[in-house]
């Protein structure tokens, strides 16, 4: 039984596996044959189970080429992440393209950014730096254009939207396509057709266009017709056919083909291929120049540059030249096509090649004879993150027509009108550094000031010399750092430095006010005389507040002393006060031999307690002044009295006090206590009052 069981299980699973296998191998087929459709569901259950290369890579692209971008970003992130060595530059193509659908234009300009890095290609590096900011300078312009979502937009894709005359011709699927009419498997809609409808209904509600004619629309894809000017002249494209059916190549690929019509009897006749299509390549969206001698178109034929090259091809009569590729300007290794040539010589045409905000974006480049224009995006509104395309526009009216598949339609791709509001005017994020020159004390502007503008190295850019308004403006770039200097014969310079920011049409003010060198030297001149009365007014009042300090100081050293004289003197019965209002040490009289000045035996207890008193406090400096009486001549009597004054002071010094507290004066016979008229006129008592020693306390 468990054999049994086992062998049952090993078949379930062998079958499942072979089951798996046929899927797979289905889903590849369809996806070859370019059914995206039909191969997404077998993609999306393989993928539960087998994340291999080629599984992850296809259903991505299923999912990009079905317009579902945030699944494709989701798988696309997962094989670059997986398997970076075996993924192409493609696939950073088509993923910085998802990324750019869903908003993430960081993101998706750093991925390529990198790619660019990792596999050093500088210069598509710069490229792309150069091309991001041209389309920052166009996205800075705003809105150019108004649009408006037509009423004929259904659930399906509308698009390629012409005007004739007073109709408008576009490219529909069928509203209600027959139980036997084919489905496009790319997307699983109906096949196109052109159809018609007045301009005039053509943005009423519920309005119904018309097929365009019988003639023309078969059970193939017809699509993106122009008409010559006369109307009388379509070309349009459609599926290769033979005999009214659809026809392959080798390969078995039905590719587009450019086809011709002439309008004879009101009908639509002689519709014929092109000389220049092939059975395996594309031929598709015809263009017109305004002459109508020139036919341009896109295609992808061998030699050109990319998936599909934008062509033309001269019309001579009934006969057509060789295509000639319009170039590298134009052409990218990506996908150019839609193209539209404007009555006043700009060839639109949509691009994924061309640096844009995602998928096709619609750009415009001057037609100069057989060169072009470096093509410029035409900005916004007209282009998204998805495909923008089949853009036309009369450049005498500014209204015209596009397609989109973008957020907000009604189906799958829409037309819209447009009216152009706005000219395609790009520029560089620039600022203004501006001012007016003025003088400084009058406010007046000042003529003939230098006005030099340079960058943040100093090196000179630009240089402007002022009229009688003063006034000067320099144009600048953003995000770069100036300096604006001014000066004027007579007048002192300034300068101003500015780091400019990402703001456009920002004004810096770099207004300067000058100085007078005249007005300057004269101002010098009174400030020097201000300055010197000031010195002197401070000199003054610092000698007044020293003298005042010495004066507040002299008192508080004089009432100090008063009041330790007072101290002392109450304190010391030896120190008292004489008529003199000296304050004096009171001793009993020193007596010297007659004629002598040394210090007897009885006179030295009497200055002991000068000594003692000098000791007892130390800070007390004395004078020693020794007179004599009047008896004797004038210098003998100076002399001697000076000899016992610095006898007495020796002998104190002797005793320990400091030579510098102890001073001594002979006044001889000048200063007596009682005058004498004569030798005669004093009693000898009255001459021995004079003569005598005396203890002045000079400080304490």
């Amino acid at each position: 039984m468990k054999r049994i069981l086992l062998t049952i299980l090993i078949g379930f699973l062998a079958y499942s596996a072979q089951a798996q296998d046929q899927d797979l191998d289905r889903a590849k087929r369809y996806f070859d044959r370019t059914y995206y459709s039909e191969a997404l569901p077998l993609y999306e259950t393989a993928i539960e189970k087998n994340t291999s290369l080629e599984v992850v890579r296809n259903l991505a692209d299923c999912y990009y080429y079905t317009n579902d971008f945030k699944s494709a970003q989701k798988y696309y992130r997962f094989l670059i992440k997986n398997f970076e060595k075996e993924v192409s530059e493609e696939y950073y193509f088509r993923f910085s393209q998802t990324l750019k659908a869903n908003g993430n234009y960081a993101e998706a300009n750093q991925i390529t950014r990198d790619y660019f890095s990792k596999v050093g290609n500088n210069d598509a590096v710069a490229s792309l730096d150069k091309e991001l900011k041209t389309l920052e300078n166009v996205t800075a312009i705003g809105e150019r254009y108004k649009i408006k979502n037509l009423e004929i937009n259904t659930t399906n894709s509308e698009f390629g939207a012409v005007q004739n005359g007073e109709n408008l011709i576009y490219s529909a699927v069928k509203k209600e396509p027959g139980f036997f009419d084919k489905v496009y498997k790319w997307n699983n809609e109906g096949y196109l057709n052109l159809v018609t409808i007045s301009v005039k209904n053509s943005n009423i509600k519920d309005s119904v266009a018309i097929p365009f004619s019988q003639e023309i629309n078969t059970k193939m894809h017809e699509s993106n017709a122009i008409f010559s000017t006369d109307g009388k002249t379509i070309y349009f494209t459609r599926n290769n056919t033979k005999n009214g059916s659809r026809a392959k190549n080798k390969e078995k690929i039905s590719n587009l083909q450019i086809y011709k019509a002439e309008l004879v009897g009101g009908k639509w006749s002689n519709i014929t291929s092109l000389p220049f299509n092939s059975p395996d390549f594309s031929n598709e969206h015809p263009a017109l120049s305004p002459d109508g001698k020139r036919l341009y178109f896109a295609s992808d034929r061998p030699g050109g540059k990319g998936s599909f090259d934008i062509y033309y091809v001269s019309i001579n009569a009934e006969t057509y030249g060789d295509p000639i590729n319009a170039g590298s300007l134009i052409n990218t290794n990506r996908k150019e096509q839609f193209p539209f040539v404007s009555k006043d010589g700009k060839l639109y045409f949509s691009s994924n090649g061309h640096e844009g905000f995602g998928s096709l974006d619609v750009f415009v480049s001057d037609i100069k004879e057989n060169d072009f224009s470096i093509p410029i995006n035409v900005g916004l509104p007209i282009n998204t993150g998805v495909d923008d395309f089949a853009f036309n526009i009369d450049s005498d009216s500014k209204e015209g027509y596009f397609s989109s598949n973008r957020k907000g339609g009604k189906g799958g791709d829409d037309i819209y009108s447009i009216l152009e509001t706005k000219p395609l005017i790009v520029e560089d994020c620039m600022q203004l550094i501006a001012g007016i020159i003025t003088d400084v004390d009058t406010n007046l502007p000042l003529e003939n000031a230098q006005v030099i503008l340079a960058d943040g190295n100093k090196n000179e850019i630009e240089k402007i010399t002022t009229a009688a308004d003063g006034k000067f403006s320099f144009k600048v770039a953003c995000e770069s750092n100036y300096i604006v200097s001014a000066s004027k014969v007579g007048y002192n310079d300034d300068a101003r430095s500015f780091s400019l920011q990402k703001e456009r049409g920002q004004l810096n003010d770099a207004s300067m006010a000058l100085k007078s060198l005249e007005v300057i030297k004269h101002e010098e001149q009174i400030a020097l005389e201000e300055q010197k009365k000031a010195d002197k007014l401070a000199e003054e009042q610092k000698v007044q507040a020293e003298k005042e300090e010495k004066e507040r100081e002299k008192a508080v050293a004089e009432a100090k002393k008063k009041e330790k004289i007072k101290e002392i003197v109450a304190a010391e019965k030896d120190v008292v006060k004489d008529d003199k209002d000296r304050l004096v040490i009171k001793t009993e009289p020193i007596y010297f031999d007659y004629d002598l000045w040394y210090i007897r035996r009885d006179s030295k207890p009497i200055l002991d307690r000068v000594v003692e008193l000098m000791n007892k406090y130390p800070n007390m400096i004395v004078e020693i002044g020794s007179h004599t009486d009047r008896r004797g001549g004038t210098t003998y009597n100076r002399v001697l009295s000076a000899n016992r004054a610095q006898s007495t002071r020796d002998y104190i010094i002797d005793k320990g006090i400091s030579p510098k507290r102890i001073f001594a004066k002979g006044y001889g016979e000048s200063v007596p206590v009682i005058k004498c008229a004569s030798d005669n006129a004093c009693t000898e008592e009255q001459h021995e009052l004079n003569r005598r020693s005396e203890f002045v306390i000079k400080d304490l």
